[in-house]
């Protein structure tokens, strides 16, 4: 297994605010990837105390041979973790008030994946059968596409596809979606944020995929976000089976 992660300030933007982990455990591995929001600074610091925190509970909490109760608990616990000192910390600082950071978070463990996520960053399974999306946006666009009201070209270019309907920091508390899956051999998972999936469609991840490998194809990922617009933060982390 093999895990390796890439951000890019894009074209456009004067800071990056995404944050992004990735390493292996004795049995499996990890990735994290956050888009921060919020003030001239407040983006930054939220996506860098959740990624911490992740880091610091899977270093300490993690033990080989867990089950996947003791995994879906530990993400989840976390990411309530991170919520609440993201919160506290933009309470206690007038600059860092209304920070938050999405999040996307996948630990392997015992052949399966296992992600929480808030935002619209996502994550996605790539194996021979092409690319599968496995996490659905907490977004106002993705509501009015779960209602009928536009369609998915609509959606692709709608006026208020940034705006998001959960994120850490934002409230003391945060509703995570958590899913698991089984995860093969030859198989790659890819966390990323809005910056790459909003200029990369699937089929071209997919190209990337079966052309390139490890760091090759997280830089090959973030050049075809660039090609796309680039007009976003880029990031990508990834889990190679």
């Amino acid at each position: 297994m093999k895990t390796v992660s890439k951000t890019d300030i894009g074209l456009v933007r004067s800071s990056n605010q995404d944050a992004c982990g990735c390493g292996l455990l004795a049995d499996g591995a990890w990735v994290v990837v956050c888009d921060g929001m919020g003030g001239a600074n407040g983006g930054n610091v939220a996506s860098s105390m959740a990624l911490s925190c992740f880091e610091e509970q899977i270093r300490r909490e993690y033990q080989p041979g867990a089950s996947d109760e003791e995994v879906r608990r530990l993400l989840v616990t976390t990411a309530d973790m991170a919520n609440v000192r993201i919160y506290r910390a933009a309470l206690q600082d007038p600059e860092l008030s209304g920070m938050g950071t999405t999040l996307v978070a996948i630990l392997v463990s015992g052949g399966k994946a296992h992600i929480v996520h808030a935002g619209d960053s996502r994550a996605y399974k790539i194996s021979r059968s092409g690319v599968k999306q496995l996490t659905v946006d907490h977004s106002m666009v993705q509501e009015m596409l779960n209602r009928g009201d536009i369609t998915r070209e609509e959606a692709a270019h709608h006026p208020h596809k940034n705006i998001i309907t959960r994120a850490l920091g934002v409230l003391d508390m945060v509703d995570v979606d958590y899913t698991q899956l089984d995860f093969g051999p030859g198989e790659t998972l890819l966390a990323c944020s809005d910056g790459l999936s909003n200029y990369v469609h699937a089929e071209q991840m997919y190209q990337c995929a079966s052309a390139h490998q490890g760091q090759e194809l997280a830089d090959a990922l973030v050049q075809a976000a660039l090609a796309g617009g680039g007009s976003d933060n880029i990031t990508v982390a990834l889990i190679e089976n």
